[in-house]
């Protein structure tokens, strides 16, 4: 993790954490920092039932996890349809 980062880049990650669109692998292009990174951020810096909010928040959500929003825009596969 990035050490002495200032009270602006901090804010920017928050920020980007609690954008549902903006996922961990692009908070990560940005900021270099991955996603265990952005959650002791948001631990250390938000109040304990913001930071419980925005885990449920972003736990499995889709948009957080560019794999798991690939795998969803694939849709089902070998399904097999009965006419």
């Amino acid at each position: 993790m990035k050490q002495n980062m200032t009270t602006e880049q901090i804010s920017q990650i928050i920020r980007l954490a609690w954008e549902d669109r903006t996922s961990f692998e692009e908070i990560e292009k940005r900021t270099g920092l991955v996603e265990h990174e952005v959650i002791k951020i948001m631990r250390r810096e938000l109040k304990p039932s913001s930071f419980r909010m925005w885990r449920k928040r972003v736990t499995g959500r889709i948009t957080k996890h560019r794999k798991l929003l690939e795998i969803s825009l694939k849709g089902p596969q070998n399904m097999d349809h009965e006419d």
